[in-house]
């Protein structure tokens, strides 16, 4: 073979190699900080800004401040995924403007029974009744279950994250509440830790019939500072299909992830 032509096949299967190295570790962070599942902690900053609703001209937002930590099987047998979430709401006032203050905090607990090619973890939920104005939040406590399964691969993250939760206590002049969403998920991964999402939570409201099912696709891109992986995106979600006043139409998802130490 000739030398030329042989520096320059060896050049470009280099290349190539370094190029599959580099977009396998890429896209194993992608799917650490992406992934519900991962026992690392971390703690994400997201937030839903929603300019509008259906029936009406108002717009909403929620920033949510979730903190995960995992705790090593102990009496159980199996790690557990601990996650809360404390939203800072803005809605608007019946008597004019808008109201923006802590929503209710939602908590939940996750044992991981499966870790294998598809990972499943259930888990009991509790969402406290913390909201600082009645439009912020349901006035009730609730309680229920989670339920998460995710299947992962160098090219996609695919699964979904599942909740139901129903009220047991609260205030007595406010209803009683029950709902359910449903989140699938889809990451698929490009080179240099870039990758195509979408991630609507479809909800429904079990106990008004009211329900909305969003649609998103987004961007993000997940890189390493340490041993921290950071993650950051942007989602853009229309609800296809909906039932009642008041849900959303149309809702920018954005976020910045960080997964520490793994």
């Amino acid at each position: 073979m000739n030398p030329a032509r042989r520096f320059v096949r060896v050049s470009l299967l280099s290349i190539l190699f370094i190029a599959r190295g580099t977009y396998a570790q890429t896209a194993d962070d992608a799917n650490k900080s992406n992934n519900p599942l991962n026992l690392a902690a971390s703690f994400n900053v997201q937030n839903f800004y929603t300019p509008s609703v259906f029936g009406s001209n108002v717009h909403t937002n929620d920033l949510l401040l979730r903190p995960t930590v995992p705790i090593g099987p102990g009496l159980i047998g199996v790690p557990q995924i601990f996650r809360g979430t404390l939203p800072i709401s803005t809605r608007p006032d019946p008597s004019g403007g808008y109201n923006t203050g802590l929503g209710d905090i939602n908590l939940f607990d996750i044992f991981l029974l499966s870790q294998g090619d598809v990972q499943v973890g259930v888990g009991p939920l509790l969402t406290m009744p913390t909201a600082t104005d009645p439009s912020l939040g349901t006035g009730k406590w609730q309680a229920g279950l989670a339920a998460v399964a995710v299947s992962a691969t160098k090219a996609r993250l695919l699964g979904a994250l599942v909740q139901w939760q129903h009220s047991f206590a609260g205030q007595s002049g406010r209803p009683a509440t029950q709902s359910l969403t449903a989140q699938p998920f889809g990451i698929f991964n490009l080179p240099d830790g870039w990758y195509i999402r979408s991630t609507g939570t479809w909800t429904f409201d079990l106990q008004h019939g009211s329900y909305y099912i969003p649609v998103g696709l987004g961007a993000g891109k997940a890189w390493k500072g340490g041993s921290t992986i950071y993650n950051a995106f942007i989602e853009p979600q229309y609800s296809i299909a909906h039932s009642g006043a008041g849900v959303p139409q149309f809702t920018i998802f954005a976020g910045l992830n960080m997964t520490f130490g793994k």
